[in-house]
């Protein structure tokens, strides 16, 4: 039953996750009238990091449903090997289900929306900026979750503001995603959900780069418990 839960609040968020992001920007554009001048991408700041804590509640709420598949992935590694199984013959496949069908409705409603993130540089430079996005935001989860295991503010403000810089940093570029699911969403929505841009820049390189992030923070990083039993000691 909760196997099932999990699976079912990955689609339900996901889903919701590609609404919100249309939604807000729609809200600062549209409703309040606010173009690329600094009042309205503050707004917009401001709107994605509220929207960042209320699906990290949302997280919490579902005891670990999420809409990201590099959060499951980076989860999975560190954990069994049939948990590992589960997240990518199930979570993943439910989070990116749950993300073309939030991105069809979408452009179903809202025609003149858009198409969602492009690759605006070559694939071996997108590679490479997504890989290091996603290494970067990785760490920074791996580290918030060792070190502020229970403070919830603390961890989702750290880590809200880390992924809004990183998105920043790389919107120019790829659009700054460090989603596969939520681009699979768009690039299926474009019919170009198997091409070799794609793959490369938004599933391959972000998947290396999470796994090389979780066994780089192993290497590094001493377990908490090896810590504790050093200073008993």
């Amino acid at each position: 039953m909760a196997v099932t839960r999990l699976i079912i609040s990955d689609f339900i968020i996901s889903f919701m996750w590609v609404w919100s992001g249309v939604l807000y920007k729609m809200f600062v554009h549209q409703v309040l009238g606010l173009g690329h001048e600094v009042e309205g991408e503050v707004l917009k700041c401001a709107l994605s990091i509220a929207n960042m804590f209320f699906f990290a509640f949302l997280g919490k709420l579902t005891k670990g449903g999420t809409y990201n598949p590099l959060t499951v992935l980076s989860d999975a590694i560190s954990g069994d090997f049939s948990r590992f199984l589960f997240t990518v013959g199930a979570r993943i496949p439910a989070q990116v289900i749950g993300s073309i069908t939030g991105v069809r409705l979408i452009m179903d409603t809202f025609p003149e929306i858009g198409h969602g993130p492009r690759l605006n540089v070559d694939i071996h430079r997108g590679a490479l900026t997504e890989g290091l996005l996603t290494f970067m935001i990785v760490i920074i989860s791996l580290g918030l979750a060792r070190n502020i295991p229970g403070s919830f503010f603390m961890k989702t403000w750290i880590s809200s503001v880390s992924k809004l810089t990183l998105h920043i940093l790389g919107s120019d570029l790829t659009g700054g995603c460090m989603n596969p699911a939520s681009v699979m969403g768009w690039a299926y929505a474009r019919g170009d959900h198997i091409s070799k841009e794609h793959i490369l820049v938004y599933w391959l390189a972000p998947v290396e780069a999470t796994l090389l992030a979780v066994w780089t923070f192993r290497l590094l990083v001493r377990p908490v418990k090896d810590v504790k039993a050093e200073k008993s000691e």
